[in-house]
């Protein structure tokens, strides 16, 4: 499989070492300093672009791979807003695979807090908060991971309508957002209570686990078209 990656920093790097450890070729690599090299033949002969970049850069990027014939699977979180852009060009011919977080750690993660939620609807007496930990270079706040932590929480607990970094009320979920050092991503739901506190914690050790999520992911998104996420592509994990 040929690969181009947009984004080559530290994610970009762990992601090219474990492609090519799994026999695939790297045809592009696409940073701050070249995104010219997006409309070249170069580019266009990959099978798939892997995105990891910026929230103020990645759809663009998205819309200029698109152009080209190329399907993208990209982690860049905090351009959501814009979602509906893309899921209309998916809709004319795109593909595009798009995860808040490949670890496959986290997505059993993601399970469990479904499943909690879904317990904790029926005790008043907790009070649920989540908080997130990541390195200073992450430029989003909440993170994406806990965004989909949150959207789940909301569906499953029925006193909880929204959630929100700053305000304070009955109804809200607080989450907390911190930026230090270079912590690959920690994520902590909390029910609380006047008698017992009920935790469950994810903590990210590396980004190998990030980046052989997306490599396995652009493996899976070849050949296929749409939109697609870690639920289309989880069943056909052995």
């Amino acid at each position: 499989m040929k690969i181009a990656l947009i984004g080559y920093g530290k994610m970009g790097r762990a992601i090219e070492a474990i492609a090519v450890a799994r026999g695939h070729e790297i045809v592009c690599r696409i940073d701050a300093h070249n995104v010219a090299d997006i409309d070249t033949p170069a580019f266009a002969s990959a099978d798939v672009a892997i995105e990891f970049t910026t929230p103020a850069t990645a759809v663009e990027n998205y819309k200029r791979a698109f152009a080209q014939g190329v399907p993208v699977v990209s982690g860049t979180t905090g351009w959501l807003d814009r979602m509906p852009e893309i899921k209309e060009a998916c809709q004319q011919g795109a593909t595009f695979f798009y995860a808040s977080n490949f670890s496959l750690g986290v997505n059993i993660f993601f399970a469990m807090n479904r499943w909690l939620a879904t317990v904790m609807n029926k005790f008043d007496n907790y009070a649920v908060s989540l908080e997130e930990i990541h390195h200073i270079h992450k430029l989003d706040h909440p993170s994406g991971t806990a965004i989909t932590l949150a959207d789940d929480i909301i569906s499953g607990v029925e006193r909880v309508a929204r959630w929100s970094e700053t305000e304070l009320a009955a109804d809200v979920l607080p989450i907390t957002a911190e930026r230090e050092g270079e912590v690959p991503g920690t994520h902590i739901v909390r029910y609380d209570s006047d008698v017992d506190t009920i935790t469950i914690e994810h903590r990210a050790k590396s980004r190998q686990g990030f980046a052989l999520g997306a490599v396995v992911a652009a493996e899976y998104t070849v050949g296929k078209k749409g939109f697609l996420t870690m639920s289309d592509m989880l069943p056909f994990l052995k």
